[in-house]
């Protein structure tokens, strides 16, 4: 009775019991496997299809959460590398940058429609600055394009400033250029405190 009112029951009879909280039950990982087995085999094709998606869909968002930064932990990061008025760019500049280039996704890939890609949180190019060993590359940062996708962000900041050295400074970013230039950034730093 209890099973089916937690509508969890196998052939064995019941396999959670609400009965029991605090009891210890000595159970074998092959136990627990057939336990489990038993449990999936009495779900509904449409249930079994409705675990299976949200079991992908906690994965991906699991997956999501790791390889995004946020805005004050990226702030510390760039200021402990020196970017603050690196080339005459505030930390604003390279905050608002990342955000609008990878919305602070330190694992971004974005295949473009001339066969380049760019890779990382300010999605560097690999037709110049990085070799992905998939197309020709000018490779000017002399680092592989899987490298930008690290966590340290080390070569991303890197090659960063290297773009940035440039004539054209962070005029090499569309978006930039588009989202960023002229305009007050100074909220990007609202609430960050980089020590």
């Amino acid at each position: 009775m209890k099973g089916k009112r937690l509508g969890i029951e196998s052939e064995q009879g019941n396999l959670f019991s609400p009965d029991s909280p605090g009891s210890k039950v000595k159970t074998s990982k092959k136990s627990v496997r057939q336990d489990l087995w038993a449990l999936l085999g009495t779900l509904s094709p449409l249930r079994m299809t409705r675990v299976l998606r949200i079991t992908v869909a906690c994965c991906l968002l699991v997956i999501n959460q790791a390889t995004r930064m946020h805005r004050c932990e990226l702030a510390r990061v760039l200021y402990k590398n020196e970017l603050d008025g690196y080339e005459g760019y505030s930390l604003n500049d390279w905050i608002c940058l990342a955000f609008v280039e990878s919305k602070f996704n330190v694992s971004k890939i974005n295949e473009n429609a001339d066969g380049s890609t760019d890779y990382g949180i300010f999605q560097i190019n690999s037709h110049y600055w990085c070799n992905n060993y998939q197309s020709h590359s000018e490779n000017y940062c002399h680092v592989d394009c899987e490298d930008l996708l690290e966590p340290d962000l080390i070569s991303s900041i890197n090659c960063a400033k290297k773009i940035i050295s440039g004539q054209r400074g962070m005029r090499n970013w569309l978006e930039w250029r588009l989202h960023c230039a002229g305009r007050p950034l100074s909220h990007w730093m609202t609430g960050c405190h980089l020590r």
